[in-house]
């Protein structure tokens, strides 16, 4: 199949400074992983940094992944009424801080992010998930504090951001860590091509495919109609009832894009023990994770990461040279 590069070489070029000489930090090289669609080095992404230990996206739950040799941290964002980017998942703060009892005395009082100032984010305390009760000393961190955060320690996945391109690439360049950053979305090829054509460097770019959903397999086959190459696809699939997932791994393989999947929850992986609870519960994680391994899978997010990290290293397939 004939690959129409100019995108994905728009692409290439946020990182060009990680494929064309040695790399001088770990997250140069691990970026130039993702670049090396023949490497057998499996990447794994840890969903919202390290959230058993610390409250979700939090700077300490960053830390903790990059302590435990996580390559690629996953982080969602939103935008504040003054129009700052900060860490949260959910459009709102009521899950993930103490917004009901510091806004107690304002019962009309929004908690949307969009709806609160810096500084108002900036006065609510965060919560640990396994126990909403337990409030945390930490604070909700800005994606600037972020990016400072993991410079040259760990590669950085935004989810929920690609609406703020723009705006993300501009604090990117301007910390020096758009070759760190990988961006995903579901946005149609055209708008994506647009949008980096706009800018003379970009971060890389990932497209989100549900394949067994009628949007998803749309945006598939665009890519393998039009001869787009991106640099790896996130394949997301709800049961195995059909050959839908490995049909997708062999297509995207035949492309030489890389393939990334979520082991978070089992309605991303195909079903129940697909999934890192069912990896855990095992007692031999191979019993879950060797079958995307075998399918050619190489960038895994999970919510269990020295489980995934252990287990990779063992069989060697998580040492960067």
């Amino acid at each position: 199949m004939k690959k129409v590069l100019g995108l994905w070489l728009l692409c290439a070029c946020a990182v060009s400074c990680c494929v064309n000489h040695t790399a001088v930090n770990r997250a140069e090289a691990i970026a130039a992983e993702i670049h090396n669609p023949t490497s057998k080095y499996v990447l794994v992404a840890c969903h919202r940094g390290d959230w058993r230990n610390w409250p979700e996206n939090s700077i300490p739950a960053i830390e903790s992944v990059i302590s435990m040799g996580a390559d690629i941290v996953e982080i969602d964002i939103h935008m504040t009424a003054d129009s700052v980017l900060v860490l949260c998942h959910d459009s709102d703060v009521r899950r993930t801080t103490n917004f009901r009892k510091v806004f107690r005395d304002d019962p009309g009082k929004s908690a949307k992010v969009c709806d609160l100032t810096l500084a108002e984010i900036k006065s609510l305390s965060l919560n640990r998930m396994h126990q909403a009760a337990v409030i945390d000393t930490l604070r909700m961190p800005t994606l600037r504090e972020a990016l400072e955060c993991t410079r040259g320690r760990i590669c950085v996945n935004i989810d929920k951001g690609y609406d703020y391109y723009d705006m993300v690439l501009a604090l990117t360049e301007e910390l020096g860590v758009t070759g760190q950053v990988l961006i995903k979305g579901k946005k149609p090829i055209e708008v994506v091509k647009a949008d980096m054509e706009a800018h003379p460097h970009n971060m890389m770019y990932m497209p989100i495919v549900d394949i067994q959903k009628e949007k998803g397999k749309a945006l598939f086959d665009s890519y393998l109609e039009q001869g787009v190459v991106p640099l790896a696809y996130e394949v997301c699939w709800q049961n195995n009832d059909d050959d839908a997932f490995v049909s997708a791994c062999r297509l995207i393989r035949e492309q030489g894009s890389k393939i990334w999947v979520n082991t978070i929850w089992a309605s991303l992986c195909g079903g129940d023990g697909n999934d890192d609870d069912a990896a855990f519960l095992a007692g031999d994680p191979g019993k879950v994770y060797q079958q995307y391994i075998d399918k050619g899978v190489s960038m895994i997010q999970t919510d269990r990461p020295e489980l995934l990290i252990g287990w990779l290293a063992k069989h060697g397939l998580h040492s960067l040279k």
